[in-house]
């Protein structure tokens, strides 16, 4: 039974993954390959999960088959969320290559975690929020800036300006966005979109936060209340 490694990687554009196989040892020359210089010319890839596996070539045809309507024709690219990737990887017998900080079951937990989250953001409304935070990091300075939600992804527009001192908990996606988006005065010069409007947020300020209590809309209430809503719903 051929042995290799499956991988998973996030791309720069929200919602768009690649799925690849490579061999052991070339393992991390093709993440450096890909990272560095992208793939059908998408850019900013960033590992996110991988696990050798025997028969790796006959499990990557399998993925292929499940996720073929997902697929953008003619490359190894799919419109898919990314946990539900790591979830299905995450339960094949095999070796978790990467993350290595993690066991294979923590990965299936924490791919469980978010992909709960994934869909807590469909609840946001489609319009125009907002934000404004005073961050101790930047002497006290109040920062002010706008997102806009669409179909649960969250876009900060071009001419909006983020915090450029970088604070604790900022996720390495969003610390690369970061640096692709913004010009050396911390203006956005390209709309930056993400999953979350925690990960918009992080953007922003330039540290973790929780989107939830972070964007208001124009009514001035945080944006929790539709994932309160929907709860008292169900």
């Amino acid at each position: 039974m051929a042995k290799g490694i499956i991988y998973v990687m996030t791309t720069v554009v929200p919602g768009l993954v690649k799925i690849g196989k490579t061999g052991t040892t070339n393992f991390e020359q093709r993440m450096y390959g890909l990272e560095r210089n992208g793939y059908f010319n998408v850019t900013g890839l960033s590992r996110r999960f991988a696990i050798e596996v025997d028969d790796y070539d006959e499990k990557e045809q399998l993925l292929d088959e499940i996720f073929s309507k997902s697929r953008v024709p003619g490359s190894e690219l799919f419109a898919l969320d990314i946990d539900l990737v790591i979830q299905l990887l995450s339960s094949f017998e095999g070796i978790q290559m990467y993350p290595k900080t993690e066991t294979k079951e923590e990965s299936f937990d924490k791919a469980t975690a978010e992909h709960r989250a994934h869909i807590e953001s469909s609840l946001v409304p489609d319009g125009f929020y907002f934000l404004k935070r005073r961050l101790k990091k930047d002497g006290n300075k109040v920062w002010q800036a706008k997102m806009i939600a669409r179909g649960g992804i969250f876009t900060v527009p071009t001419g909006e300006c983020i915090s450029m001192i970088e604070g604790a908990g900022l996720q390495d996606g969003v610390r690369q966005v970061r640096t692709n988006y913004t010009d050396e005065n911390g203006i956005v010069i390209k709309d930056a979109s993400f999953n979350s409007p925690s990960s918009a947020g992080s953007f922003v300020i330039g540290a973790s936060c929780d989107g939830w209590v972070t964007w208001r809309n124009s009514d001035g209430d945080f944006i929790d209340q539709y994932r309160k809503r929907s709860s008292q719903e169900l």
